[in-house]
């Protein structure tokens, strides 16, 4: 079983600013709630027991917001208000699931992952990106289902207009393994439209096996001077390693820019 989850973090936020000039984008309020802990959520309804944030020295605001035992104390202290008692309950359960660990530079995903090589345990693991909300069923739950049944790792998969092709990884596909599930033979990082294999587009949730940080130690930097995740992924898939690609049941929402962002409070506000 899937125990660990590592969330990428460290990211700044550009496609939120001025927004995100002061303030870390996974903690921006989305119906209320800060956006992270809508992928927290997730993670411990999947059986997730530890979650590992990576984030760097200038997003050091997201560690403070679960550690903010002494303003918690104060506050209940004086008031003894209930809903703020249960937020404090919240927050002390995600602190005892929660590790931190740093990227200072901006090298990409693949470089991410690579951060928390020590701190892995299993054979697999799952990953969320934060920008990523899938409301209304537990898309991770769902993968790690799959990844039990074929003992394969797990990518979440949705189809995208063609002409967005560019902002996404993008696969081709094998054979059929289930009704919403498929080997994938290939996955291209941000292809154009003209070499976009299809427009079944990777959405930000992953189980990857353990084998993958070896490949990360060697990767070479890819578009736009980065480390991404998905060309390692690639490397394991040219050795034989089997990868699944999940067509998810729950509403796909994307905050990580200012109109997804306000729409992901409209739709949230309506469930």
């Amino acid at each position: 079983m899937i125990k660990q989850a590592i969330i990428p973090l460290a990211g700044q936020g550009t496609r939120l600013l001025p927004l995100t000039s002061v303030f870390a984008k996974e903690l921006l309020p989305i119906n209320g709630r800060p956006g992270v802990e809508y992928i927290l959520d997730e993670c411990i309804e999947a059986g997730i027991k530890e979650i590992i944030f990576i984030i760097s020295k200038k997003k050091q605001i997201i560690k403070k917001y679960f550690y903010s035992d002494t303003l918690y104390k104060n506050v209940i202290k004086k008031k003894k208000d209930p809903k703020v008692i249960e937020e404090y309950k919240k927050i002390l359960k995600y602190k005892k699931m929660i590790k931190f660990v740093y990227q200072n530079k901006p090298k990409g995903t693949g470089d991410a992952v690579l951060k928390t090589k020590k701190y892995i345990k299993d054979k697999y693991f799952l990953m969320l990106l934060p920008d990523d909300l899938i409301m209304k069923y537990n898309c991770s739950k769902s993968m790690i289902a799959m990844h039990k049944k074929y003992k394969s790792s797990v990518m979440a998969s949705m189809n995208v207009n063609k002409k967005t092709v560019s902002r996404w990884g993008i696969y081709n596909l094998s054979k059929k393994v289930s009704k919403n599930n498929f080997f994938i033979k290939e996955v291209v990082e941000k292809p154009s439209i003209k070499n976009a294999p299809s427009n079944k587009a990777v959405i930000g949730r992953y189980i990857l096996p353990k084998t993958i940080f070896k490949k990360l130690l060697r990767q070479k930097p890819g578009k736009g001077g980065e480390i991404h995740i998905t060309d390692a992924i690639q490397s394991l898939i040219n050795e034989n390693e089997k990868f699944i690609a999940h067509n998810f049941a729950g509403k796909y929402l994307d905050c990580g820019t200012m109109s997804g962002f306000i729409k992901s409070n409209i739709e949230i506000g309506k469930l």
